[in-house]
C-alpha cells in the first residue's frame, strides 16, 4: 500500500530546503571579523589644527556651499564656531578629522594630502588611545598622498597588497573614522578600476561601492586577505554624503609617492611636454586607424622633450615601452611614473603608418607654460566658413608659421558639423599646413568626400584636432 505525503509534511520539507539554501548562501558571503581584528590596530585617527580668520565659513569642508558640486574630497568637517566666538577678523583655531594607517613599525603613516593641507598641528590617535604629535614628511597634491612620521617604535604596520592585480567584483572593506567615529568598518565590492577623475590625471582610481563618509578620507581599503590595496580619497556626491560611489588611490601608486617623499622630500615625474586629446571614431578614420585608441598630440611645448626628440602635432601615441595607450587618460600615467632622464620607446601613428620613436623623458617643470591668441579679416571657402589672415604677432604668440582665423561658420556646413567655431585658428587640413585664406580655398577643393580628414585648430590658446567630412559634390 502506497504511503501518501501529508500536506503538513510537504510544507515542512519545503521549509527545510529553504533554510538550507539560505544557510548556504550566507556561507558564501565574506566574513570580515578576522580581517578587522588583525588590521584595526594599524589604522589611526588623524586630527589637525590650523589658525584661520574667524570670518572663514565654519561649515566649509562638509555641508558648506563652497564645496564642489560633484567631485569633492570628503575628509572631515570644520567644527562649527561656538556661540560667543571670537570677534570677526581675529585668528582662531579650526579642527578637522581624517584617517590614516601605519606602514612601518618605526612610525611612518600614510594619509591623504588634503587631510593635512595647511595644518599647523597634526595629532595621530592610535587604537590603544595613545595620542602622538606627527611631523609632515611631505605631501603630493597631484596624487593626494601625504606621508607622516611619529616618534614611536614597534608600531603595528599593515600588510600591503598589489593593486595591479585587482579585479572588478572583488570584495573589499574600509576602516576609518567617519564623522569622528573611530575604527568604523564598511564593506562592498570593486565597481571599476583605472577610473580617471577631473584634475587627477596621474591616478588610476579604484571605484567601489564601499560606504565612505567625511572622516574616512586617508583610511585604508583592504582586500579579503587583509592587505591594503588603496587609500580612500574621494566620493561622488550631490548631497554631501555617500551616494554609492567612492574612489581610492591604488596602494602601488601611493607607495611610489611615499618612497620618494621619504627618500628625497619631493616627487619627480616624467614629462613629455605635449598637449593631448582623445581620438574619436572619425579622427581615427582620418588618421588611417582601425578604431579609436591612443592619445592624439594636439600641441607640443617647443622646449619640451617631445619636440626635441621628434614628436609632432598629429601623432597618435599607441604604446609606451610595450604598454598599450588605451585612451588619452592612459598616457599621463605611463609617462608620469617614468623616472625623468629615462628613455622610453613609443609606438605611434603618423601619416597613416605605424612608427617607433625613442624619447628621453624630462622632469615635470615647476610652472606650466601657456600660449595666447587674438582676432582679424575674411574669405569664403567650400567648407562653409569665412576665414581671415593672422597678424604676425598672433602667429608668434602661438609659435606657428601660418594659419587662418575662422570668422563665420555656416550652421549647415561641413565645418559646423565637425565642431569648428568662429574664433578658431585653422593651421592644417588633411595633414597639409594652411598658410593663408587663398591656400585654404585650394586645399579645400582637393579634399576627398569618401572619408573624414583631420583638421588642426587652435582654440583659446590650445591646440586640438577635429574630423571633417565633406558631403558628396
Amino acid at each position: 500500500m502506497k504511503r501518501m505525503i501529508r500536506p503538513f509534511s510537504l510544507w515542512m520539507l519545503l521549509a527545510a530546503i529553504l533554510l538550507a539554501w539560505q544557510s548556504a548562501a550566507a556561507q558564501e558571503l565574506p566574513d570580515f571579523t578576522v580581517l578587522v581584528e588583525e588590521a584595526a590596530p594599524g589604522v589611526v585617527n588623524i586630527s589637525t589644527t590650523r589658525m584661520v580668520q574667524s570670518r572663514e565659513n565654519p561649515l566649509q569642508g562638509f555641508g558648506g556651499q563652497e564645496l564642489p558640486e560633484i567631485f569633492r574630497h570628503f575628509f572631515g568637517d570644520r567644527f562649527p564656531e561656538p556661540p560667543g566666538g571670537q570677534a570677526p577678523g581675529r585668528p582662531q583655531e579650526r579642527q578637522s578629522l581624517g584617517s590614516g594607517f601605519i606602514i612601518s613599525d618605526d612610525g611612518y603613516i600614510l594619509t591623504n594630502a588634503h587631510v593635512v593641507d595647511g595644518a599647523d598641528e597634526i595629532l595621530v590617535r592610535l587604537s590603544d588611545r595613545r595620542e602622538l604629535q606627527a611631523e609632515l614628511v611631505g605631501s603630493d597634491e597631484r596624487t593626494d598622498v601625504a606621508l607622516l612620521k611619529v616618534d614611536s617604535e614597534d608600531l603595528p604596520p599593515l600588510k600591503l597588497g598589489d593593486s595591479d592585480t585587482l579585479k572588478v567584483g572583488e570584495w573589499v572593506a574600509a576602516i576609518g573614522s567617519p564623522f569622528g567615529f573611530d575604527h568604523s568598518v564598511t564593506a562592498g565590492i570593486i565597481s571599476a578600476i583605472d577610473r580617471t577623475l577631473p584634475r587627477d590625471a596621474y591616478v588610476p582610481f579604484i571605484q567601489t561601492d564601499v560606504a565612505i563618509n567625511p572622516g574616512n578620507s586617508g583610511g585604508p581599503l583592504f582586500n579579503l586577505d587583509g592587505e591594503v590595496i588603496g587609500i580612500n580619497s574621494q566620493i561622488f556626491t550631490r548631497s554631501g554624503g555617500f551616494m554609492g560611489l567612492s574612489f581610492a588611490i591604488p596602494i602601488n601608486v601611493a607607495m611610489d609617492v611615499a618612497d620618494q617623499l621619504r627618500d628625497d622630500g619631493q616627487v619627480r615625474r616624467g614629462w613629455l611636454g605635449v598637449m593631448i586629446q582623445p581620438v574619436s571614431r572619425d579622427l581615427a578614420e582620418s588618421f588611417g586607424m582601425d578604431g579609436p585608441s591612443g592619445a592624439l598630440i594636439a600641441d607640443l611645448d617647443p622646449e619640451g622633450p617631445a619636440a626635441r626628440d621628434g614628436l609632432q602635432a598629429g601623432d597618435v601615441i599607441l604604446e609606451v615601452d610595450g604598454s598599450l595607450v588605451h585612451d588619452s587618460s592612459t598616457l599621463p600615467r605611463l609617462i608620469g611614473r617614468t623616472a625623468p632622464g629615462s628613455e622610453v620607446e613609443l609606438v605611434l601613428m603618423r601619416d597613416g603608418e605605424r612608427r617607433q620613436l625613442s624619447i628621453t623623458v624630462g622632469d615635470w617643470p615647476d610652472a606650466e607654460r601657456a600660449t595666447a591668441s587674438r582676432p582679424q579679416e575674411s574669405r569664403q571657402t567650400r567648407l562653409g566658413i569665412s576665414v581671415g589672415e593672422l597678424e604676425r604677432d598672433e602667429r608668434e604668440a602661438l609659435g606657428i608659421e601660418g594659419g587662418v582665423r575662422v570668422r563665420e561658420v555656416d550652421p549647415n556646413g561641413a565645418a559646423a558639423a565637425a565642431g569648428i567655431r568662429p574664433g578658431d585658428i585653422l593651421v592644417s587640413i588633411d595633414h597639409r599646413a594652411v598658410s593663408d585664406p587663398t591656400q585654404l580655398v585650394e586645399l579645400a577643393g582637393e579634399l576627398p568626400t569618401d572619408r573624414a580628414v583631420p583638421v588642426r585648430l587652435y582654440r583659446d590658446g590650445r591646440s586640438l584636432f577635429v574630423a571633417l567630412r565633406l558631403a558628396d559634390d
